[in-house]
């Protein structure tokens, strides 16, 4: 049985590594790639709807495709040291991959402003915490203005490497359907993760020019009708921190999906560049109805995403319903981020009863015949 040795391994030939590069991994990658099969919308439209599941990471979250990446390569600089402002996600998997490289992760967090389960992390793995009386976007220009002058490396998505190990994604999905979707549905904050999937699948495309790379020449014929087919990256945002749907950089964000408020995304250029090239499109949801997906996904098909994360599958159903997504497409869904990361805000939307009763077989008999469906 040969073990599992995380995605650089996997993809070593696709990524910027040689033989000699010590990599810095946690088994990150091969997420599941999960077929919906409760929701209304998919009998409906005839739609084949999936979702790629990234809160199975090691530390429940999409950043471990970069962070393995990028603190590879910051130790193969000679780095002894890693810096990035965070809304939570970032912090977490920074800390965890500098534990491992057994080099020191200071991370900036907006106060207040951060999930508990993302900071449970990052303090557990030995990160030096600076919280700030600001946002995302302070914490961000902080952090470029302190590595010009401190021995630090930036992993935040600006750091070019980060987008190399998050379209391993891409590469993944292709690889288990074997084609590219139709159309894939993404959560856009800092917008590195709709570039990284852009370049995953322009990568593949390009490749398929040249060789059968899907099924290694199985089912030639096939293969070579997916020649150069890439989805459509549809990117959606929460109404308090749209910058993509404002057209212009947003000051103050606000939702309750902490994972995206971000108002100034780094990969601006990037991300308008692969909605535009893809054919595809941008648009915005209120919390409530990203908590309404949350809810809905995981009653439905058993599966618990952070809030920003269901964001992708509220665009993905409003689209399919509205006709934009057409009938007998095949649609992947990224999830960023494992529900866990946020507890209290599952636990104020859940309707889930809490039934109380003594310590008897007749009364415990009782509540379940009154609740079974």
């Amino acid at each position: 049985m040969i073990r599992y040795k995380g995605l650089i391994d996997r993809y070593r030939n696709r990524l910027p590594v040689d033989d000699d590069t010590r990599i810095i991994e946690l088994g990150e990658g091969n997420t599941p790639l999960i077929r919906l099969e409760n929701i209304p919308e998919i009998k409906d439209y005839e739609i084949e709807l999936y979702v790629k599941f990234e809160g199975m990471n090691p530390t429940g979250s999409f950043k471990d495709r970069g962070m393995t990446m990028a603190v590879t390569q910051a130790v193969s600089e000679g780095s002894r040291a890693i810096i990035c402002a965070s809304t939570g996600n970032t912090s977490a998997s920074a800390a965890a991959y500098a534990a491992r490289a057994g080099i020191t992760a200071f991370v900036l967090i907006p106060e207040g402003k951060i999930a508990l389960g993302k900071l449970a992390q990052a303090m557990m793995k030995g990160a030096v915490i600076i919280q700030i009386e600001g946002n995302f976007d302070d914490g961000m220009r902080l952090v470029k203005e302190v590595a010009k002058e401190a021995p630090v490396s930036i992993v935040n998505s600006i750091n070019p490497y980060r987008l190399q190990g998050q379209k391993t994604a891409a590469f993944e999905i292709i690889d288990e359907l074997g084609r590219a979707p139709d159309y894939h549905c993404l959560p856009v904050g800092n917008a590195g993760n709709i570039t990284a999937y852009w370049i995953g699948y322009s990568e593949y495309a390009n490749e398929a020019t040249q060789s059968c790379t899907f099924c290694e020449n199985k089912c030639r014929y096939e293969c070579e009708k997916q020649t150069n087919v890439r989805p459509k990256m549809l990117g959606y945002q929460a109404s308090g921190a749209a910058p993509f749907l404002r057209g212009e950089m947003v000051d103050n964000p606000e939702t309750l999906a902490t994972a995206i408020r971000i108002g100034h995304p780094q990969s601006w250029d990037l991300a308008w560049h692969a909605s535009r090239e893809s054919g595809g499109w941008f648009d915005e949801f209120s919390d409530e109805d990203i908590l309404s997906v949350q809810k809905l996904l995981a009653e439905k098909e058993g599966i618990f995403c952070e809030p920003a994360s269901a964001i992708s599958l509220a665009g993905a159903l409003r689209d399919i319903r509205s006709g934009k997504i057409e009938k007998q497409s095949c649609v992947t869904c990224t999830l960023t981020g494992h529900g866990l990361k946020d507890p209290d805000i599952a636990i104020q939307q859940s309707s889930a009863p809490v039934i109380k009763t003594d310590a008897s077989l007749n009364n415990v008999k009782k509540a379940i015949l009154d609740n079974i469906n």
